[in-house]
């Protein structure tokens, strides 16, 4: 089963990249992929399937393979949702959407899965258990589409869950891995400051609102170097602080907007008890008040030890000319909403190079002149197919 499934990857291995390009040059922007679904719609139709659309609170799409023996049911998941992000690459097959763009290699995910999907359909006789493949909606716009179609009790009977991300981290060919907390939560806020306006030139009669959101910007840092363990990750970024207007003008209003990411939940419930604790001696101290606004977004991404393990184990003794290196990554602080899949179910996130060649210092992810090495598709595909062909002990 192994050999021959990765002989049928290999063989379609231009149609992994044709269906990226396509992708690529077609992105559609969270919640809004009709377009996109259809063709992954299209691309199953007629397959002796199972086919669910609309799964969540979006275009979900689970593909259910049942093995031809019975056993346990797994799910491996690839998203295809794009960003608001305006195009800068050369590419002959760049977006033809202005202004959203697959920079964070969501067509590089579903075509994979999508060909690899239909490998495993020709050969689900010999697969002793029940493969769901999911490909989700929406991953970058909370609350984005996972949590939901965990809520929607799809995945009720999934013993285990895996997923691959391709990062400009390494080269194609290198496959990354991380154990226990390996991606950062995220939560959001914005904060309405409303004091009293008034000329420049009489301080006395107004209450500056800038002043005070500036002593807040100031002030939530402190959550980070005096309120948390050294050793735990948090991060406060003020993204937005809007109190533009007149240079002779106090400012009666500002509005300011931030993102939060943390590494444990309770990191995530330290940081919002001191900010709102900051939030309150704002209005004590300057007389102000305070409209705040907080939403967790998505949680910490945590890789079951026990599963992480075996998926290195398979990758490392794959002995695949296409797959290079098996290593470690670091802990990362960007966020996923599969973190909400592995609430549920025990499983592994995992990481696939795709460095383009000759480049040493290359865009990351959500940069409009991102790109990939088309060649991490193969690589994911096997290294999936091995992880699969590993829980299910097919040789």
């Amino acid at each position: 089963m192994k050999k021959q499934l990765m002989v049928m990857l290999e063989a379609r291995k231009d149609e992994m990249i044709q269906i990226r390009r396509y992708l690529h040059e077609n992105p559609e922007l969270s919640f809004k992929e009709e377009k996109t679904a259809q063709y992954i719609l299209d691309f199953y139709k007629g397959k002796n399937v199972e086919i669910q659309s609309n799964v969540g609170n979006g275009h979900g799409i689970i593909i259910t393979i049942k093995g031809g023996k019975p056993g346990k049911t797994i799910a491996l998941r690839a998203d295809f949702d794009a960003l608001p992000i305006l195009e800068e690459t050369d590419l002959p097959f760049k977006s033809k959407n202005e202004g959203v763009m697959h920079a964070c290699a969501h067509d590089g995910h579903t075509a994979y899965l999508m060909i690899l999907a239909d490998c495993l359909i020709q050969l689900k006789d010999v697969i002793p258990g029940t493969i769901k493949i999911i490909h989700q909606h929406a991953e970058e716009v909370p609350p984005g589409g996972a949590k939901s179609i965990v809520d929607s009790g799809v995945l009720a009977n999934v013993e285990n869950i895996f997923g691959i991300h391709l990062l400009p981290m390494a080269p194609a060919g290198h496959v990354g891995y991380h154990s226990g907390f390996s991606m950062a939560g995220r939560s959001y806020f914005k904060l309405r400051i409303q004091g009293v306006g008034g000329h420049g030139s009489s301080p006395h009669a107004a209450n500056d609102a800038i002043v005070a959101g500036a002593y807040f910007v100031t002030a939530v840092q402190t959550i980070i170097s005096r309120r948390l363990n050294p050793f735990d990750m948090g991060v406060i970024t003020i993204g937005s602080f809007d109190g533009k207007g007149t240079f002779n003008v106090i400012k009666d209003c500002v509005e300011l907007e931030g993102d939060i990411r943390y590494m444990t939940g309770e990191t995530k419930e330290i940081i919002e008890k001191e900010l709102r604790r900051i939030v309150k001696g704002i209005e004590a101290e300057f007389g102000v008040q305070c409209e705040l606004t907080y939403t967790s977004d998505y949680p910490p991404l945590y890789n079951n030890p026990e599963v992480t393990l075996a998926v290195k184990k398979s990758l490392e003794n794959a002995n695949d000319p296409d797959i290079k290196q098996v290593a470690p990554f670091p802990m990362m602080s960007p966020s996923d909403d599969f973190a909400y899949y592995l609430e549920k179910i025990p499983g592994c996130y995992f990481y696939i190079g795709c460095t383009p060649k000759g480049v040493e210092k290359p865009y990351f992810n959500h940069n409009p002149k991102f790109d990939i090495d088309e060649e991490a598709l193969i690589v994911a595909a096997k290294s999936v197919g091995y992880v699969v062909c590993g829980y299910y002990e097919l040789d």
